[in-house]
C-alpha cells in the first residue's frame, strides 16, 4: 500500500474558502462526497424534501491530484449520469462515500477559519438563522490567517478522509471515517427542459426579503411571479402566529414595459442600459412562463423553515438564480466568488487573476395542498 499513489490529494492555501462553502450546506449532519477530476462534490439532504449541493472546484486548490480507481463492479456504478457503454471504463468511475459533515466543519475551523473578520458578509446570516459564536480570541487574530494550508487526502476505497491543517509550524491531522452510500442518494430532480421560472438577482436582495419575512415566524413561503401584471415577483410568509407579511419586487420602468417586457425581449440593449441608469432593477433576468393550467401567474408554496436553511448561502453569495419547473421543484443556485490569491472577501489587485467562481445549489420540494393545511393548522 505504501507504493500505491492515493486516489485523491488536494492542497488548499485557504481553508476558509472550503469552510465557507461547506457551511452553506451545514444543515445536515452527514454529506455524500464524490471525487471527480474537476472538483469535490458534497451533497446534503433532509427527508428528501431539501437538498444542498456544494462543489469545491479544483481551482480552489493550489494542487489537485486525482487517480481514479477501477470500478468495483463493472456496469453497476451508482449515481452516474454516464452512458451505459462507458461504465466499464475505469476513468469514468468516481469514488463516492458518506462522511460526517459536522465533524468536517469542526475540523476546518480548528484554527479559527470561521472568524467573522475574514467574511464581511457573515453578519447577514445571523438575522435569519442562529450561528455558532465566533467572537475574537487567541485563535482568531488576523495574523493567524497567514501561512495556513489544508491538505485533503483519500488513500484508497474505504479508507478515512484525511484532513491536515498546517499553520505557522503547527500541524493537525484528522481522519474522518467514511461510510458506504446506501444507494438512495439520488438528487431531487429538476426538469431543466421544463423550467417555467428563472430569475437572477443579487443574493442580498433575497436574503433581505427572507429576513423581513422571518420576523413574523411564518410556516409557509408563498412565491408568486407573473410576466404580465404586478406584482411581478412577490414572496409572502403565512401560517405564523403573527400577522402575514409580503415582500414585492417591483420594477421602476418609467413606461409600460415591466419585467415581462424584458423577458419577451421587447426592449433593445440601448434602452435597457438607459433604463438601468434611470431606475435600476433588482433582477438581471426575469423569465416567467407558467403553463396554461396556472393562468398568467405562477404560484407555489414551500416550507419556510426549509428555505431558511439556505440562509448561509444567501449571506455569502454574490448572485442567486431562482428556478422552478412544472412539478414545483425550486432551485436556488448561488454564485460565490473568492479571490484567487488572497483571503476571502479581499478583491484581487487590478490586473491580477480573476476571482474563482463557485456554486452552491439548493433544491426544495413544494408543499402539497394538504401539507400546507397542516402547517397553517
Amino acid at each position: 500500500m505504501t507504493d500505491t499513489e492515493p486516489i485523491f490529494t488536494a492542497v488548499s492555501s485557504n481553508a476558509h474558502h472550503l469552510y465557507t462553502l461547506l457551511q452553506c450546506i451545514g444543515f445536515a449532519s452527514r454529506a455524500t462526497v464524490q471525487i471527480t477530476p474537476d472538483g469535490i462534490r458534497f451533497s446534503a439532504e433532509e427527508m428528501r424534501v431539501i437538498q444542498g449541493l456544494a462543489f469545491l472546484d479544483k481551482a480552489l486548490f493550489t494542487s489537485y491530484t486525482f487517480n481514479p480507481p477501477a470500478a468495483p463492479n463493472q456496469g453497476t456504478t451508482d449515481n452516474n449520469d454516464n452512458d451505459d457503454d462507458t461504465t466499464s471504463d475505469p476513468s469514468t468511475y468516481y469514488p463516492c462515500f458518506v462522511v460526517s459533515l459536522s465533524a468536517l466543519l469542526e475540523t476546518l475551523k480548528i484554527f479559527g477559519t470561521n472568524d467573522s473578520s475574514t467574511n464581511p458578509n457573515a453578519g447577514r446570516a445571523s438575522s435569519v438563522q442562529p450561528t455558532h459564536p465566533s467572537g475574537p480570541g487567541a485563535f482568531s487574530a488576523p495574523s493567524l490567517l497567514l501561512d495556513r494550508s489544508c491538505t485533503i487526502r483519500y488513500t484508497s476505497e474505504g479508507s478515512p478522509l484525511s484532513i491536515t491543517l498546517s499553520e505557522t509550524g503547527v500541524k493537525t491531522t484528522c481522519e474522518l471515517t467514511t461510510y458506504e452510500t446506501e444507494g438512495s442518494e439520488v438528487d431531487i430532480p429538476l426538469q431543466r427542459d421544463a423550467i417555467i421560472m428563472k430569475i437572477i438577482m443579487r443574493s442580498a436582495w433575497l436574503h433581505n426579503a427572507i429576513s423581513e419575512l422571518a420576523a413574523t415566524s411564518p410556516s409557509v413561503l408563498k412565491i408568486s411571479a407573473s410576466a404580465t401584471r404586478e406584482p411581478f415577483f412577490a414572496l409572502s410568509g403565512t401560517g405564523g402566529s403573527f400577522s402575514e407579511s409580503s415582500v414585492e419586487f417591483s420594477v421602476e420602468n418609467g413606461g409600460a414595459n415591466g419585467p415581462g417586457g424584458d423577458a419577451r425581449g421587447s426592449i433593445d440593449e440601448g434602452s435597457r442600459a438607459k433604463k438601468a441608469k434611470l431606475a435600476p432593477t433588482v433582477t438581471e433576468t426575469f423569465l416567467v412562463s407558467p403553463p396554461s393550467s396556472m393562468g398568467s401567474r405562477l404560484k407555489q408554496n414551500y416550507k419556510f423553515a426549509l428555505i431558511q436553511k439556505a440562509a448561509r448561502a444567501m449571506a455569502v453569495a454574490n448572485k442567486v438564480s431562482i428556478r422552478g419547473d412544472r412539478q414545483g421543484v425550486l432551485s436556488l443556485q448561488f454564485m460565490i466568488e473568492f479571490d484567487a490569491n488572497g483571503a476571502g472577501g479581499v478583491r484581487p489587485l487590478k490586473g491580477g487573476p480573476p476571482p474563482v467562481v463557485t456554486f452552491v445549489d439548493f433544491r426544495f420540494v413544494p408543499l402539497l395542498d394538504d401539507e400546507e393545511g397542516d402547517d397553517l393548522e
